[in-house]
């Protein structure tokens, strides 16, 4: 039995990890910190369900609050971890007292990059959507006819667009790259998009960066361009990217690198320390990488769980993400990074279609919009190490369950 297990962080990481341990540990203390004043819930129905009224803040929860009681999980929630002090294994707290540990898990997450407060990031009007607190003023916000820009072409401005759009507003979509999603996607599958919101009534303009947001009396009411141009706006959504939460951990002298350093045991460079989902980066394939998905938050950390009670199990992940845009829904199996060539596959129904990647002839990933069996053939595929070549994705008398 571990004694002290605490966790820092409060989300869809920190729920899985502690109900992994609870599995087959119902002895040890279990300590959650978390700087939020909520139970873990689920983030991605933020801007689809939440901020629409779809969905309310208990149904948000990812377990009942009761059920942290029940099973004897201690929850210091709106509370900050000031210092991780490894020399005498504790953890000191915003309000001054300190929790000691045998293992800890930093589960902090990642936080949205916000504007420069130089060109008006800083104004009324001006929000990320990453958190409750986010969402509640963000909602309040969304009344049909009113304009927004949204600056960032990547999936959480595409994301907010369709909601925004749906609901009757203006929508501008701002993208300094030459495309949308040009980090994370084929040229094929930022061209689908990108007609998929042209015509439901969305502005997209693509390699034109923001050079500031004007203000009145303190709220934002334009924006210039990097062209010149100027755009009148009630309301700016910024969604440029992430950045990991991995401060704490640095200032303890835990390796970083673009995020906290893991082995393949999910341990940090203190073998008692371990760290699991969009704060983690972890070695997959001969490199180091960070997953930003539910699926690795939860799956890396029920491994760091496992291995915080003695296993010693290697992490081995099966990428997959998705992304509900109208009524699409794209779903993504792989890691298309480094792909060289991109096969299109038109789906059994109209409006359907899968975008196959490879690299060196080698199938390494698929975009699936509303294709849900290329979508699945393509996933197990990965998962099982069968391949495919470009040619047979491209014959469209292939049956793709033949494949498996």
């Amino acid at each position: 039995m571990v004694q002290n297990i605490i966790v820092i962080g409060g989300g869809q990481a920190a729920a899985s990890l502690v109900a992994k341990i609870r599995q087959s540990d119902t002895e040890s203390h279990i300590t959650i910190v978390s700087e939020e004043n909520a139970f873990p819930y689920q983030r991605p129905p933020l801007s689809k369900k939440y901020a629409t009224g779809e969905m309310d803040a208990e149904q948000l929860l990812l377990r009942p609050a009761e059920w942290y009681e029940q099973n004897d999980v201690n929850c210091h929630l709106n509370t900050k971890v000031e210092q991780i002090d490894r020399e005498n294994r504790r953890v000191v707290i915003s309000d001054g007292n300190f929790l000691s540990y045998d293992k800890l898990a930093i589960v902090t997450g990642s936080r949205a990059r916000r504007l420069p407060e130089d060109i008006g990031g800083n104004l009324e009007g001006v929000y990320v959507l990453r958190d409750l607190a986010d969402a509640d003023e963000f909602a309040n916000e969304m009344q049909s006819e009113r304009r927004v820009l949204i600056v960032g072409g990547g999936y959480i401005g595409l994301e907010a667009a369709a909601v925004c759009a749906s609901k009757g507003l203006k929508v501008t979509l701002l993208e300094a790259a030459p495309r949308i999603l040009q980090r994370v996607a084929s040229s094929e599958t930022s061209n689908w998009f990108r007609e998929l919101h042209t015509q439901k009534g969305v502005i997209i303009q693509e390699g034109i960066g923001l050079e500031k947001l004007e203000d009145d009396k303190g709220r934002v009411s334009a924006a210039i361009l990097s062209d010149g141009s100027r755009i009148e706006t009630d309301f700016v959504l910024v969604g440029i990217g992430i950045v990991p939460n991995m401060e704490l951990a640095e200032a303890a002298g835990l390796e970083v690198a673009g995020g906290i350093k893991v082995n393949e045991y999910c341990q940090t460079s203190d073998a008692d320390i371990y760290a699991a989902g969009d704060c983690a980066v972890f070695p997959y394939r001969d490199e180091m990488t960070r997953l930003e998905s539910v699926q690795n938050a939860i799956d890396q950390a029920e491994c760091a769980a496992e291995n915080m009670l003695g296993e010693q199990k290697v992490y081995k992940p099966y990428p997959w993400f998705w992304s509900d845009q109208y009524d699409v829904k794209l779903q993504i199996a792989g890691l298309n990074r480094g792909f060289d060539n991109v096969v299109v596959r038109p789906g059994v129904r109209e409006g359907t279609v899968s975008h196959w990647y490879f690299s060196n002839n080698q199938f390494i990933a698929v975009d699936a919009m509303n294709d849900p069996r290329s979508y699945m053939v393509g996933k197990k595929m990965l998962e099982t190490g069968k391949s495919v070549s470009p040619d047979q994705i491209a014959d469209p008398g292939l049956e793709l369950k033949s494949l498996l």
